[in-house]
């Protein structure tokens, strides 16, 4: 149970330094950085390949996508996770 609060209580409190900091104090991605210097080419226009793209959802804030990502990896990490043990256990 403490496991479960503390998830939750990291993803509630992950727009804080994911989003407002960030912006805050003028964060860039690093690779995005380096990208820039050496002119490459931003694929991220010409396809988006996933569906929370920049972890926001189309028609809500950028925060409460960010929370929904983070319960979304959550949720899949864990789903990995039971899988792979029952496997485990059937062999």
């Amino acid at each position: 149970m403490k496991t479960l609060i503390f998830l939750v209580t990291i993803i509630l409190v992950s727009p804080i330094f994911g989003i407002i900091l960030a912006d805050i104090v003028g964060f860039h991605e690093p690779l995005d950085i380096a990208a820039e210097k050496v002119e490459l080419h931003d694929l991220s226009k010409d396809m988006n390949w996933t569906p929370l793209f920049n972890y926001t959802i189309p028609d809500l804030s950028p925060e409460i996508g960010y929370i929904i990502s983070g319960l979304l990896g959550i949720a899949t990490i864990l789903g990995a996770g039971l899988v792979f043990k029952r496997r485990g256990k059937q062999h």
